[in-house]
């Protein structure tokens, strides 16, 4: 293994977003988010993790002194992880063999340093490791602030349409009923919506509560995961945005390991294992059997067109037939990348005036049909 590698220029990692929604509201979305749990290292922390390695490896640092670096500068579960490495490496283990060992890294991850240890490029190879979790935590942050929002939107104003229902609506029914005479539909219907959240409410945060916990188990049946993941796909806006980010994702680490020469079948299985989302994980699995068959990776993407697009699929074409199938992989990452942004702030734009309408509307019809029978009484005055 070879520690005298020419340091490469890295830029530092992306910063989230800023929103100009608040400093606060930009401070909770900029926040780490977990890559995993029960010990294992955050996202954040392994972007930080091979950023630093490769930087000192590549100055010449020996990996142990590295380590012990890195164990000087961290706390808690990641420091334990980082303490038991460098007890393997000290003993004789390769990294690979003790990521692999240490069971809080990926398959993707330790046989990626496995690769550029036999090739004498691990400097490099931590390097591209690091970028592919800037790429990864800047995509998860854009998501955050491109639904983050108009989630909190939505909550507030089903709060505020629940608070009329229950303390504001309860006041003018009481008010109609001492004037007695009918009520129009509209206000007879949202007096007895009012009544059914009164009586039924706690049942209802219940149902929302039960919910929940159901959809959070369904969340680990692989049929529901794919079902769900589809339907999310033909959102507009949203589905096209969800696949630039796993396409960028998978692009990038096809590009990391085919420009380290690993064979093609294994770089599509490593890459797969990174992916969470289901059906570019179960397209992906079709297309490594037809490639051990014989098909060409191109014609292999194109049976999937809903996830693999006519661009992807044509570069990777010419990849294939100039064996630079790394630089256009790299070139795609890219590319998706840049949609990424783009897309997330038109999602952002696109919805916050339609939640704006639908509140109004909603606020609007409840207060129409309140004031309706004000205006019938004054009527009947005159």
């Amino acid at each position: 293994m070879s520690n005298g590698l020419r340091l490469r220029p890295v830029a530092p990692p992306l910063a989230a977003p800023s929103s100009a929604r608040g400093g606060q509201f930009s401070t909770l979305l900029s926040r780490d988010i977990s890559f995993g749990n029960r010990g294992k290292p955050t996202a954040k922390q392994r972007e930080a993790l091979y950023l630093e390695l490769g930087m000192l490896l590549g100055a010449g640092v020996d990996i142990k002194t590295a380590l012990d670096l890195q164990v000087d500068q961290h706390k808690g579960a990641l420091r334990t992880t980082l303490e038991e490495l460098r007890s393997a490496v000290v003993s004789g283990s390769t990294v690979a063999a003790a990521l692999e060992a240490s069971g809080h890294f990926s398959a993707y991850e330790f046989h990626s340093v496995r690769i550029g240890e036999e090739t004498g490029r691990l400097a490099d190879i931590l390097h591209e490791l690091a970028r592919y979790y800037t790429r990864q935590i800047k995509q998860r942050r854009q998501l955050l602030q491109a639904l983050a929002y108009p989630a909190l939107v939505l909550s507030t104003a089903a709060g505020a349409v629940l608070f009329m229902l229950r303390f504001i609506v309860p006041m003018f029914a009481d008010v109609f009923r001492r004037f007695g005479g009918e009520l129009p539909p509209l206000t007879q219907a949202i007096v007895r919506l009012s009544a059914g959240v009164r009586e039924h409410g706690l049942l209802g945060v219940a149902l929302v509560f039960g919910l929940v916990l159901l959809g959070r188990w369904l969340a680990n049946v692989p049929t529901y995961r794919y079902l769900l993941s589809r339907f999310m796909l033909r959102i507009p806006i949203l589905g096209p945005l969800l696949r630039g980010v796993y396409l960028g994702r998978l692009c990038g680490s096809l590009a990391l390991l085919t420009g380290a020469h690993v064979p093609l079948l294994q770089a599509l299985a490593l890459a797969r294992q990174m992916l969470s989302f289901a059906p570019l994980a179960r397209a992906l699995q079709e297309v490594e059997a037809r490639v051990l068959l014989g098909a060409p990776l191109h014609s292999s993407l194109q049976e999937f067109g809903f996830l693999f697009d006519a661009r992807l699929v044509a570069l990777v074409k010419v990849g294939e037939e100039v064996n630079k199938l790394d630089y256009f992989f790299n070139l795609l990452a890219q590319q998706y990348g840049e949609e990424v942004d783009h897309r997330a702030a038109l999602l952002s734009t696109a919805l916050e005036p339609l939640i704006m309408l639908f509140l109004g509307g909603v606020v609007g019809l409840i207060l129409i049909g309140m004031y309706l029978p004000i205006f019938q009484i004054s009527n009947a005055i005159q």
